[in-house]
């Protein structure tokens, strides 16, 4: 049997709480798990500042001639504003030796307390035995466990490790409860004296704690705790509890939720009340962007429900709102898919929960009238920044901190262009539950949540919320209303128009105008003549920048094609190379002549892949021509023969009898072949790790009259509310390591260029209930024979 050293609760205690709003944290959810009937009130009576004492127990003994002085010093140094204030300074009057007044400082010093006090159901002299005086008692996470087992709304206590006593420890050397229950007619009482657990060789049952009983309640009926924590081990002052007021007591429990709703918590200095500050709801509504949602377990799978709002980007738009919806097989594809440490059961053991989080833009606040001055809404702003993280409406730490970034919002914002989303902009709240949420557990240190399957689940998923879906949602609204292109196609004929009326206009005042306004009309028509010319200048420059534009949607596309091409490189060049090596020292002609013939396969395979790219440079792109398109999709898909047969991918392949020849820009076309065929594979590859009877497969078949060509894969297909969706930029159900959203969106652009129309079918599988159909339709009129 294990024996336990005294000094060891003392290092459990100093590992286990780590800071001082944690301990307060844990001795109010204390109050509450014991269903106090009005709230939990934490009593600071602080006589001598533990600075000020230690500074005059050192002068003291550094210099105790100049003792008058000091004790006038002393004097000055009580709070005046506390309770005994007067007998402390008169016990410093009557101290008439050096010896005498440390003694009497250590004394008024000692003295000061803190009291946490709740109106719950107490504890009996047992209670105090059997459960208080155990460390890591399992009388409530019993309770805990079958609200989990039964699927109870809601746990019935928010603390069940049994270690919330050490809190005490964290704030004084010495503690004292006085507790009650209704049927108690007398107090109980339990001191303790943390320092005579630091003797170093005492173990831990020579220290004798025990209760015993106090003085009569002084009312009958009445239940409750006090926590009374003497001999104070930090510097205390109104000051800085009005700071951890502020910004910590005032995020203990949801701020959001009104604040007649939320759990009553009272904080008081010397008997001043201390004002935990509530949350104003008008700065939320003054939020330039927004995102609201849920996970939730429906019909057995999870479902991520996201409403985004844009109220204000900072350039002329209408308010424009986007719901969301992902089910299983999205949230596969977007937070696990092919490689992920996360495995499927953790997105359905995760449980459901809910999350808000409002986004400013710092530089485009504006002062609101029931807040205050521009400068009130910037410190209101930043006082409640972060996105916090609540359990059964209190606090999980450290999520939400100034110095917790959970979510890597600032790191990932340092290394994006555009839009940066870092924590500071966000308000923002994330509600769990232990019981819907049972593997969301605390770290024993309250230092976060356990790191599990479903705790990583947990993170990705509010990652793809806000990383994904909002900064796309504002990315689109950008490219929507930002910088738009202006329509050219009738303003040839305006300026003509207009050129024409203003020459009549100018021949019928030369005619009517005398002699000596000759001069002006001149210089009208001169003015006449560089408006148009500027007009035409100004047409030719945007068209220029139209073109560049189009150039860099180009470049894109080439880049995507540039790392298939890459992975597809480095996979021949290794097999080469092993190939290589397994010729060395080879004498023997027809093993040779076997692997030259397989080096001489690969090196095949990786010339029509590169032979496939070369019509996609930006040069080659750009140039139309008459090309048969049967045999364009022959020539792509037998580029990627090799990859099929890696990765078992059948290819059913149905081109029409008659030829089929378009005018189109040919690397344009073989763009959307290969990122049809991109997305295929990924999302084939995920049903493949999940099926192991599954058979890949890719059907395309061509038709003319017009020329299409319909490509369908028997994948995990696209949800129907993502029919269109799936075509705008940035949006992708991939995996964040492959999550791009321009592969469709420059399919459909290159489509459109060649004056076709690429389309995702809308009728669905009968089997999956989903989309798997893709159908690119180009202009009969550009046929050539």
């Amino acid at each position: 049997m294990f024996k336990i050293s005294a000094r060891a609760v003392l290092e459990l205690g100093s590992e286990l709480i780590s800071s001082d709003i944690i301990a307060f944290y844990e001795l109010i959810k204390n109050g509450f798990d014991a269903r106090t009937k009005s709230g939990v009130s934490i009593e600071f009576n602080v006589l001598l500042r533990r600075n000020a004492f230690l500074t005059l127990s050192n002068r003291i003994e550094v210099d105790p001639d100049n003792f008058e002085k000091h004790k006038l010093y002393a004097l000055k140094a009580i709070n005046l504003d506390a309770n005994n204030s007067d007998n402390a300074q008169e016990s410093i009057k009557l101290s008439h030796t050096p010896e005498k007044l440390l003694e009497t400082l250590q004394e008024i010093y000692n003295s000061s307390t803190i009291t946490i006090s709740d109106t719950g159901s107490g504890m009996s002299s047992s209670d105090l035995e059997n459960n208080f005086l155990v460390i890591g008692t399992s009388s409530r996470k019993k309770a805990v466990d079958e609200a989990i087992k039964s699927k109870a709304s809601r746990s019935p206590y928010l603390g069940e490790k049994g270690i919330g006593r050490l809190s005490a420890m964290r704030l004084g050397d010495h503690l004292r409860v006085e507790t009650a229950t209704e049927d108690d007619s007398r107090l109980n009482i339990l001191d303790i004296d943390w320092n005579e657990f630091s003797q170093t060789d005492a173990m831990l049952s020579d220290i004798s704690v025990t209760p015993s009983q106090g003085q009569n309640k002084n009312s009958s009926d009445w239940s409750g705790t006090k926590i009374i924590i003497g001999k104070l081990s930090e510097d205390w002052t109104k000051t800085r509890l009005e700071e951890m007021a502020k910004h910590d007591f005032s995020r203990l429990t949801d701020p959001f939720k009104d604040a007649k709703k939320r759990p009553r918590v009272a904080l008081s200095w010397n008997e001043e009340r201390i004002k935990i500050p509530w949350m104003n709801k008008t700065l939320l509504e003054h939020a330039q962007a927004t995102v609201k949602g849920s996970y939730s377990i429906e019909n057995g799978e999870p479902v991520l429900r996201c409403k985004m709002t844009a109220n204000n980007l900072g350039f002329d738009h209408p308010k424009e709102e986007e719901e969301t919806v992902r089910t299983l097989v999205d949230l596969e594809g977007s937070l696990i898919g092919t490689d992920s440490e996360i495995h499927d059961d953790a997105l359905l053991n995760l449980g459901d929960f809910s999350f808000e989080a409002h986004w400013f833009n710092r530089q485009r606040l504006k002062k609101i009238e029931s807040i205050g001055s521009l400068k009130d809404v910037r410190a209101l702003q930043r006082q409640w920044s972060g996105i916090m993280l609540f359990r059964d409406d209190f606090r999980v730490f450290p999520y939400g901190d100034d110095d917790d970034d959970w979510l890597a919002l600032d790191r990932k914002a340092l290394a994006r262009s555009g839009y940066a989303l870092n924590k500071t902009q966000f308000i923002g709240k994330v509600c769990i539950s232990r019981t819907t949420n049972p593997m969301l557990v605390d770290q024993t240190n309250r230092e976060g949540l356990r790191e599990t399957q479903e705790q990583k689940a947990f993170l990705e998923v509010m990652s793809l919320v806000i990383q994904d879906e909002l900064l796309s949602f504002m990315k689109r609204i950008e490219k929507q209303y930002k910088n738009q292109k202006i329509d050219l196609s009738t303003s040839k004929a305006q300026i003509a128009t207009l050129e024409q009326r203003a020459k009549g206009s100018l021949g019928t005042l030369r005619k009517k105008v005398p002699k000596e306004g000759k001069e002006a009309i001149e210089d009208l028509q001169q003015t006449l003549f560089e408006f148009s010319d500027f007009a035409k200048k100004a047409k030719i420059r945007i068209e220029e920048v139209e073109q560049e534009s189009r150039q860099m949607i180009e470049m894109a596309g080439v880049g995507l094609m540039v790392e298939v091409v890459a992975h597809e490189l480095a996979r021949a060049s290794e097999n080469a190379i092993s190939n290589l090596n397994d010729l060395k020292g080879s004498t023997v002609p027809d093993s040779v002549q076997k692997k030259l013939e397989s080096l001489r396969s690969q090196m095949k395979s990786l010339s029509k892949r590169i032979k496939v790219l070369d019509p996609l440079s930006v040069s080659g792109r750009q140039r139309k021509e008459s090309f048969s398109l049967n045999e364009l999709i022959q020539d792509t898909l037998e580029a990627h023969s090799a990859q099929f047969d890696r990765h078992h991918i059948q290819v059913n392949l149905d081109l029409a009898d008659s030829p089929i020849r378009v005018n189109a820009v040919k690397g344009m076309i073989v763009q959307i072949l290969e990122n049809l065929i991109s997305n295929s594979k990924y999302w084939m590859e995920m049903k493949a790790q999940r099926n192991d009877r599954f058979i890949p497969t890719i059907s395309i078949s061509s038709h003319d009259s017009p020329p299409t060509i319909i490509f369908e894969d028997n994948g995990r297909g696209i949800a129907p509310e993502n029919r269109e969706k799936v075509f705008q930029v940035f949006f992708s159900l991939k995996e964040k390591t492959k999550r791009r959203g321009l592969g469709l969106f420059i399919a459909k652009e290159c489509a459109q260029y060649n004056d076709g129309i690429l389309t995702l079918d809308e009728t669905p599988s009968l089997k999956t209930k989903r989309l798997h159909r893709f159908i690119l339709e180009l202009p009969e009129k550009k046929i050539t024979k």
